[in-house]
């Protein structure tokens, strides 16, 4: 029903199913990740009404809710590295199911093997629990990673230009132009004619300056 991808690694099918409403996955070398990924394999939807709350639990350092998957939210990606730490712990009236504080862990010599938990519950319990999560944590569980822009980077606002400067400005380059052909001693006004030839040189010399910005 679930599948889990780390970034960096090869995707994981190898759900353990707990009981009836708890599976989990091992993520071995936890100390090295950084993302991940979880999401619904799309054979089996979730019960009406259902969705699943999805745990970080890291041995000898307790245990978080990073977020929840649902009908209508089938995937998500969770931010672990900056996220958790050795004082993390499950806000007031959240608790850490056992199946995952229990469940029997392989762990390679110097490495972490962490478990990451799907608990089936209602989603009215789902959002009560998201609701409890502090500010900061609720980020990560709704996958948003806060940044900052610094003031100094920030480059600064450029209002468009107006049209009617833009085309006052390109009747006034055209007007120049076709000055340049009337013939010498001879006044430009109303009645100074120009060979059509002459406008679709400037079309094209015009249009050719402004493709090459």
């Amino acid at each position: 029903m679930f599948g889990c991808c780390v970034a960096g690694r090869l995707l994981q099918t190898d759900l353990q199913q707990v009981d009836e409403t708890h599976a989990l996955f091992q993520i071995p070398a936890a100390e090295q990740v950084n993302h991940v990924c979880v999401f619904l394999l799309g054979t089996v939807p979730f019960p009406d009404g259902f969705g699943a709350t999805v745990h970080f639990f890291w041995p000898g350092k307790g245990s978080q809710v990073l977020g929840m998957l649902s009908n209508d939210k089938p995937s998500a990606i969770f931010r672990l590295r900056s996220a958790f730490s050795s004082t993390s712990a499950p806000p007031s009236g959240i608790s850490t199911p056992s199946a995952f504080t229990s469940a029997t862990l392989s762990s390679a010599p110097g490495q972490v093997t962490a478990i990451l938990g799907l608990a089936l519950e209602p989603l009215e319990a789902i959002a009560a629990q998201l609701a409890s999560i502090p500010q900061a944590q609720t980020q990560n569980a709704m996958n948003i990673t806060p940044t900052s822009t610094p003031s100094s980077s920030l480059a600064p606002i450029v209002k468009p230009a107006d049209p009617s400067v833009l085309a006052e400005k390109i009747a006034k380059h055209l007007f120049n132009y076709i000055a340049g052909f009337v013939p010498a001693g001879t006044n430009v006004g109303p009645d100074s004619t120009v060979s059509m030839g002459v406008i679709a040189r400037w079309y094209e010399s015009f249009i050719g300056k402004y493709q090459g910005i």
